[in-house]
């Protein structure tokens, strides 16, 4: 049974040129704001925090190499983080991850 209401977001999948360095930028900080890995497969991952999930795959059927978030589609992705001390500690670590 369903019980997501109607409007959530149920997932967000997100085409990339370098799975690996999707896992290393992406990996560290989706857990600390509660997500958990979800799937995992050659070309992909996905991390899950109550019925919304985010997936990173690297699919065989990329049109191009590169992402700019100028051009057309997806601009950017912004979650809740806590306080603005939790932000600052984690601008501070993302340097380590891409």
């Amino acid at each position: 049974m369903n019980t997501s209401p109607t409007g959530s977001l149920h997932h967000i999948e997100v085409w990339v040129p370098d799975i690996d360095r999707a896992k290393q930028e992406w990996g560290w900080i989706l857990p600390r704001l509660g997500y958990a890995t979800y799937q995992s497969w050659d070309s992909g991952i996905s991390w899950r925090l109550d019925q919304t999930y985010i997936v990173a795959e690297q699919s065989p059927a990329l049109s191009g190499r590169k992402h700019h978030r100028a051009a057309p589609g997806l601009n950017h992705l912004a979650f809740h983080a806590g306080s603005q001390k939790d932000v600052d500690a984690l601008v501070v670590e993302s340097a380590l991850h891409g």
